[in-house]
């Protein structure tokens, strides 16, 4: 644990979180804002990654002191909470719903896919829950609005949203984690012809014909897209 951090708290309390005000009742009229330092926080993120944002380096960034962070957000875990929702205010809240809900679906898909490659830690956030903040929430309101004419009950369109996410989420990482090692062009070039030795062996036949079928686009865009569209597509509203 980085000097000067707290440890993690049992769990993020979302009431007192997002329902009670986020600026200290007491003592003299605070210098910054929580918005501020959410901000800083995620500007830290974005350049170098989750493991630089520590509350030592976001006080720097603003030019507080340590502790004086500690009223706006008392651990890291809190702090993660409201970086994404500050980013989630990026994300549109209109023109969402056409009334084809596969279609707002798959535009909604995009939007996400959308915030994560601009905030590429975003996905990791993901992997453990969050609490919905207002931008959130407001993104989510219309998303299960787009779902209604899918005749699913609520439930099940939450949990349809919640599956999209993942699957969004997965997907950048993958996405993510693709473009560090197309950096290395030695790496892809032995990774080819070590699956066309395999493909040549004669045990793997159905992998041999999977990488002889006729290409495909290949661009991120284009394969995003391709995925998602099997996804949503094959949704079973029944």
């Amino acid at each position: 644990m980085p000097h000067g951090e707290r440890p993690g708290a049992a769990g993020v309390d979302p009431e007192q979180l997002w329902l009670r005000p986020s600026e200290p009742r007491r003592g003299r009229r605070p210098s910054f804002s929580r918005e501020v330092i959410t901000g800083a926080a995620v500007d830290l993120a974005d350049a170098e990654g989750l493991e630089a944002v520590t509350m030592r380096r976001v006080a720097a960034e603003v030019g507080a002191g340590v502790m004086s962070l500690y009223s706006y957000a008392p651990d890291k875990e809190t702090l993660l909470e409201l970086m994404v929702d500050y980013v989630s205010g990026e994300l549109p809240t209109t023109n969402l719903v056409t009334g084809d809900w596969r279609e707002d679906l798959k535009a909604i898909a995009h939007l996400q896919r959308a915030l994560m490659l601009r905030h590429p830690w975003v996905p990791v956030t993901l992997s453990t829950r969050r609490t919905p903040g207002p931008n959130t929430l407001a993104f989510l309101e219309r998303a299960l609005a787009a779902l209604r004419p899918s005749g699913l009950d609520g439930a099940a369109r939450l949990e349809v949203f919640a599956q999209l996410t993942a699957f969004v989420a997965g997907h950048v990482s993958h996405e993510i984690a693709q473009a560090a090692a197309a950096q290395s062009p030695d790496r892809g070039a032995a990774e080819a012809r070590y699956l066309a030795a395999v493909a040549a062996d004669g045990r793997h036949p159905e992998l041999a014909e999977a990488l002889s079928a006729s290409g495909r686009p290949l661009t991120p865009e284009a394969t995003f897209t391709r995925f998602l569209n099997r996804l949503i597509d094959g949704l079973d509203t029944a």
